[in-house]
């Protein structure tokens, strides 16, 4: 029978969220119903709630999870009940252009629940097809990824969106090697990210670029060996003077604005890579001179998710931190309740957080 729960609700464009009674359905086939024990406060979800990704409201608000598979729809064998699952967005279909060239990480065709959650009997929209800023969440199988349970909710949730696209658009779409020389333009969780997956990948010099001194801070605890304030000096300039005049292998734009794209195409070095991974508004354009873009060589590329499989990169990325290697709570600003989701948005624009988490 369906489950009553509590979850946050954004009713319409940027008006405050609100913690309502949601109706979740028993699992269909190829469907999972988690028990959601933690979820990240990401900006994504705070676009969903200014109406900047789509209009579908009502929206269930939460994407960055981790939960208990509480019970499976039939054909479903990849999770079973009790197993501890990081939530996510890209569940492959195996059958798109993109799957049947050995490129899942590209998946134009991912899959969600079919059931929807509904909200007074309307059906809400859940946020990237997961909703989990609730008690319970229905997604589809290939959503849930089971990972090791030692691993606290808190911080394995986090996998789920912002650390992944962080590392993921170091290693897997800026491909960064050992020797590298890496800049980061944006010290957020996702720019952090970047940071630490550079570091584990073996660069030697990991420049962060951003203008918040406590930010650029931070950064080093994640493998910074440089710190550019870009609110005081010209940081393609800087990032060119530690780089011995060259600019940097790689440069990965977390913020994801027209200025910072531009700086981080003239921060690289010939033959460099770009990677966008902050996500620009429909209404932003660049302008680069075609001559500098054919003469510098190199790569543009924006990362999807960090270009992630999660079937491989989440297990993985749970294995580092249990070692050790990566180190996930030092993302974690604040635990907080469902009903301090609102202010934890204010807290996030201000920049006084990397990321506020919800525990359930």
């Amino acid at each position: 029978m369906p489950h009553l729960v509590k979850g946050v609700v954004a009713r319409s464009k940027g008006e405050p969220v609100s913690v309502e009674t949601i109706e979740v359905p028993d699992p269909g086939p190829g469907e999972v119903l988690v028990d959601v024990k933690a979820c990240g406060v990401c900006h994504t979800d705070l676009h969903f709630r200014e109406g900047a990704i789509s209009d579908e409201f009502p929206f269930l608000l939460g994407h960055e999870a981790a939960g208990i598979v509480e019970e499976v729809g039939e054909g479903v064998d990849n999770v079973s009940p009790g197993d501890f699952v990081i939530l996510n967005w890209r569940a492959v279909c195996g059958e798109c252009r993109s799957c049947k060239r050995g490129r899942p990480w590209y998946c134009f065709d991912t899959h969600n629940a079919t059931q929807k959650m509904t909200l007074e009997g309307a059906p809400l929209t859940a946020a990237l097809g997961i909703g989990a800023f609730a008690e319970k969440t229905l997604v589809a199988a290939g959503q849930a990824t089971k990972v090791d349970s030692r691993a606290k909710p808190e911080v394995a949730g986090l996998i789920g969106c912002g650390v992944m696209a962080g590392l993921g658009a170091a290693i897997n779409t800026g491909e960064v090697t050992r020797g590298d020389s890496v800049a980061v333009f944006g010290c957020g969780g996702v720019g952090d990210a970047a940071i630490a997956g550079s570091n584990l990948a073996g660069a030697h010099t990991i420049i962060a670029v951003d203008i918040d001194e406590r930010k650029l801070e931070m950064a080093k605890e994640f493998g910074a060996t440089h710190t550019v304030d870009s609110s005081k000096e010209d940081p393609i300039e800087a990032i060119r003077q530690i780089t011995d005049g060259n600019g940097a292998d790689v440069v990965i734009d977390a913020v994801g604005i027209p200025s910072t794209y531009e700086q981080s195409f003239f921060a690289r070095d010939l033959a460099g890579t770009v990677v966008l991974v902050g996500v620009p508004n429909p209404e932003m354009k660049i302008e680069l001179p075609l001559q500098e873009v054919f003469g510098r060589g190199g790569s543009l590329k924006s990362s999807w998710y960090g270009d992630c499989l999660p079937s491989r990169d989440f297990p993985m990325l749970i294995d580092l931190y249990l070692q050790g290697r990566l180190n996930l709570e030092r993302f974690v600003s604040e635990t907080i309740s469902l009903e301090d989701v609102e202010e934890a948005f204010h807290a996030m624009e201000r920049g006084e957080v990397l990321r506020s988490v919800v525990i359930l």
